[in-house]
């Protein structure tokens, strides 16, 4: 019994040491990326969305979707609150096919996510703003191709939600939004830590390079599966995947987990099933796993 409770206390000790410099490695790239975040959400994402709004009636045709975008990336609204949103844009007489770039772009990435993946460093945070820049872009370029002359979306019975960010004093406003954020990726980021701190004592590192890297093509499809399940949180994949790196993931695969953990996440696909139809949902599903797996395979041979 004794032994069994050295054993016990030696792990925790492992585990508490490894959680412990995880925390304080990652812990102020979510402190910047909240700071951000509720700053663009109370500040700037009125004005973005008023961007966005002007592209009506602008002769840019294809084109349009580059803005559209990158005006989804600086959105930081969840998928949730992106698609009342544009529901409005919809019945005010947006394209689709600029529709479709916008919402892509941000399901898979906003400010906060941006800040966050800096704890990644600089190749995987490129890596990332392109790779989801060019799945918005991409996912614009078919509803144009294959939906030019009908509605792809059905966004009826969705109003755009009011705003939570009504208090007369701007501090007091901007406050409220940080704690709102704290409590949405709080646990969620808390979860990360203690994951990548189970991964780091448990699985060694020769199991994790055969797992995501070794043979880049296996790498890449077990990322894009696994993606799909574990993703709960951009915040609390974060500490998961720097381990992953650190222990022999490729970037391709980590590409991959990227691009399909935010598309696929349970709360996102809910949400967009409603809008979509099930025939349209399940052309959503293959093309996020198909455009993961090209970008994870582009990302290996590149980088």
């Amino acid at each position: 019994m004794n032994n069994f409770a050295h054993i016990l206390r030696r792990e925790f000790i492992y585990l508490w040491y490894y959680f412990d410099i995880q925390f304080r490695q990652i812990f102020w790239y979510w402190v910047l990326g909240i700071a951000i975040g509720s700053f663009i959400s109370v500040f700037a994402k009125n004005g973005i969305h008023n961007l966005f709004r002007r592209m009506q009636g602008k002769s840019w045709g294809l084109f349009g979707i580059v803005p559209a975008c990158l005006l989804g990336i600086a959105s930081p609204l969840c998928m949730y609150g992106t698609i009342p949103v544009a529901a409005s844009f919809s019945r005010q007489g947006m394209r689709h096919d600029w529709l479709a770039s916008f919402m892509m772009a941000s399901i898979l990435l906003n400010p906060q996510l941006i800040v966050y993946s800096a704890a990644l460093g600089p190749t995987v945070l490129t890596v990332r703003i392109v790779s989801c820049f060019l799945c918005g872009c991409a996912a614009g370029l078919l509803i144009r191709l294959f939906y030019k002359d009908k509605g792809f979306f059905d966004f009826s019975g969705f109003e755009e939600r009011a705003s939570h960010d009504t208090h007369p004093n701007i501090l007091i406003r901007y406050l409220l939004n940080v704690w709102r954020n704290i409590r949405a990726t709080g646990p969620h980021f808390l979860l990360g830590v203690l994951l990548s701190a189970l991964f780091q004592r448990y699985v060694s590192q020769e199991q994790m390079a055969a797992l995501f890297g070794g043979d880049k093509a296996w790498g890449v499809l077990m990322a894009a599966t696994i993606g799909v399940p574990l993703y709960a949180c951009g915040g609390g994949t974060i500490p998961l995947l720097r381990e992953w790196l650190w222990e022999g993931m490729s970037i391709g695969s980590a590409a991959a987990f990227m691009l399909t953990g935010p598309a696929t996440k349970i709360t996102n696909l809910g949400a967009l099933k409603i809008v979509l139809g099930i025939r349209r949902f399940l052309l959503y599903w293959a093309f996020v796993i198909v455009f993961a797996l090209l970008t994870g395979l582009v990302v290996n041979l590149i980088v």
